[in-house]
């Protein structure tokens, strides 16, 4: 039986609360038959598969917003040892999971690899693999059972959860034909599967055998992540037709995932306006019985190259306050080049801010968040800095701008002796 199939068990009058949803459910601070009960509806899934020891990480409703972080080697830089370090600062400044990306060098060595080094829930794109992972062929000469078998090559690797672009059909590329979007498809997945689709003249073969797929991934209970091949790549492109057609199918397979007790969760758009975030959200949750969403970004602008860790982060928080429940970290690099180790560390910690502030108004979590924000607001009443800096997400470095330009006092050297805190507090005192 898988997760989903045990969760469900308890659905059928057994009362059964397995003993991965108590750990999952005592760690994350919810009832266990209720975080059940989520799991067993789909709402919430907990990626690991049955060759992991991942720790146990819930994604979804009423659960604390998760952030992923992307690394991997490409064919132009392919130091695994700079990616698996990569890995282990993302965990280190509060990435929930990590995503293997690499499409250079040896593929099998870097999965193994970055599987040991890190203990949350990894995550792969098969796809990669089968394109990427040697032998010299060309695309055209890449067969379905190749893409089949990458994906049972990470699942035997213990990888606990898969982007797979399984929404990129004939219907959805029509669409994408027909269209005037200025940039096509930004994903490297769905490019791949459309150029496959073209060169074979053939239906993508993860959604004509998805029931295949589904008996691969529940034989080692890995959770399918269905990939958002689609996604808009720019503003003028956002919340189209070719968009929405693959949600249509995303909330198809959806179903047919429950059904064959698989979780699965699905993937949202790139680039988003503002006033156009909320539709986008409601309408993918309500497409696909609210699954999960995993998004990256939504970015808010095409202007912020260098800074579009800061754009998606904003997209992130609005589209988080509307029902998305893990967030994909970007970083500087984004757009540009391969991300550094400090790349890595920045674009984690600025998710990290927006998956927080999600959670202040997020229903089954806000009570926690507005306990941290309470904390941290009750040390700057009491210019308490040592305080302040346990509660900071990045107390590290709020300590280290503060040192280097302390004033000596109480305070800090921007206010100095008339800190508005400080002579509002001695002004009380003297009052009462």
């Amino acid at each position: 039986m898988t997760l989903l199939d045990r969760a469900r068990s308890g659905d059928k009058g057994a009362g059964v609360t397995t003993d991965e949803i108590r750990r999952a459910a005592a760690e994350e601070g919810i009832d266990a038959d209720k975080l059940r009960r989520l799991v067993a509806s789909g709402r919430v899934v907990i990626p690991r598969n049955v060759a992991s020891e991942a720790l146990l990480t819930p994604v979804g409703e009423c659960i604390r917003t998760r952030v992923n972080a992307n690394i991997g080697t490409s064919a132009d830089y392919a130091d695994i040892d700079e990616e698996i370090e990569k890995a282990r600062v993302a965990v280190r400044h509060g990435a929930d999971t990590v995503m293997d990306l690499s499409t250079g060098g040896d593929l099998d060595e870097m999965l193994k690899k970055v599987r040991a080094a890190i203990d949350v829930p990894v995550g792969t794109v098969p796809i990669y693999r089968a394109v990427c992972g040697g032998g010299g062929r060309a695309l055209p000469d890449i067969t379905s059972d190749d893409l089949f078998n990458a994906v049972r090559n990470h699942a035997q690797h213990g990888v606990d959860f898969m982007t797979i672009h399984a929404g990129v059909n004939r219907e959805s590329f029509d669409c994408l034909a027909s269209g005037d979007r200025i940039l096509s498809v930004v994903s490297r997945g769905g490019a791949l599967t459309i150029a496959w689709m073209q060169h074979h003249e053939a239906e993508n073969p993860f959604y004509a055998e998805f029931d295949y797929l589904l008996e691969i991934a529940r034989e080692y209970d890995v959770t399918i992540s269905l990939g958002d091949g689609m996604r808009p790549g720019c503003i003028a492109d956002a919340n189209d037709h070719a968009m929405f057609a693959e949600i249509i199918a995303l909330g198809r397979l959806v179903k047919r995932s429950r059904a064959a007790g698989v979780q699965c969760m699905v993937e949202g758009p790139g680039h988003i306006p503002m006033d156009g975030i909320e539709y986008g959200v409601r309408t993918a949750k309500s497409l696909c019985d609210s699954a999960p969403l995993y998004l990256l970004g939504p970015l808010v602008t095409d202007l912020a190259p260098g800074y579009d860790h800061i754009a998606g982060a904003i997209g992130g928080a609005i589209a988080g306050m509307h029902g998305a429940d893990f967030l994909c970290m970007m970083t500087p690099a984004e757009h540009l080049a391969l991300p550094t180790i400090d790349d890595i560390r920045e674009g984690t910690i600025i998710t990290r801010i927006a998956a927080h502030a999600i959670d202040l108004v997020k229903p089954g979590v806000r009570n926690h968040a507005q306990s941290m924000d309470r904390q941290m607001a009750i040390a700057r009443k009491n210019l308490d800095w040592t305080a302040q800096f346990e509660c900071a997400i990045d107390g590290t470095r709020a300590r280290s701008i503060h040192n280097a330009r302390g004033s000596g006092g109480d305070a800090c050297s921007m206010c100095g002796e008339i800190c508005a805190i400080k002579v509002t507090r001695d002004a009380l005192e003297e009052k009462g």
